[in-house]
């Protein structure tokens, strides 16, 4: 099956309550995302200004496979952050903004 090329995914980050995040540990985050970046497969990321989290939107695919790079993101596997996925799809004038256009 091919990948819907206007499928992305968008992983919202939670930062963890009492969880401390040090500069290696961003740093290894960064790093994760750099290889995102390398790939193609990250479009935009970034933290929220109110320090609760953060988001990333990728290229996956499939659900299954965006859920492996979001449990492969060194916040989440030291537990500094939980994380939730949802498939976005992008709507824009090329696809008749989904047909309602």
């Amino acid at each position: 099956m091919s990948q819907n090329e206007d499928l992305r995914y968008v992983i919202l980050l939670t930062a963890e309550e009492g969880v401390e995040v040090n500069e290696e540990l961003i740093r290894a985050h960064v790093a994760h995302l750099k290889q995102l970046e390398a790939r193609g497969d990250l479009e935009f990321c970034g933290p929220f200004t109110d320090g609760t989290g953060g988001m990333a939107i990728i290229r996956a695919e499939s659900i299954e496979a965006a859920c492996a790079i979001a449990e492969a993101d060194p916040f989440v596997v030291s537990g500094a952050r939980t994380y939730d996925i949802g498939e976005l799809e992008k709507s824009h004038s090329g696809n008749n903004h989904l047909g309602m256009g």
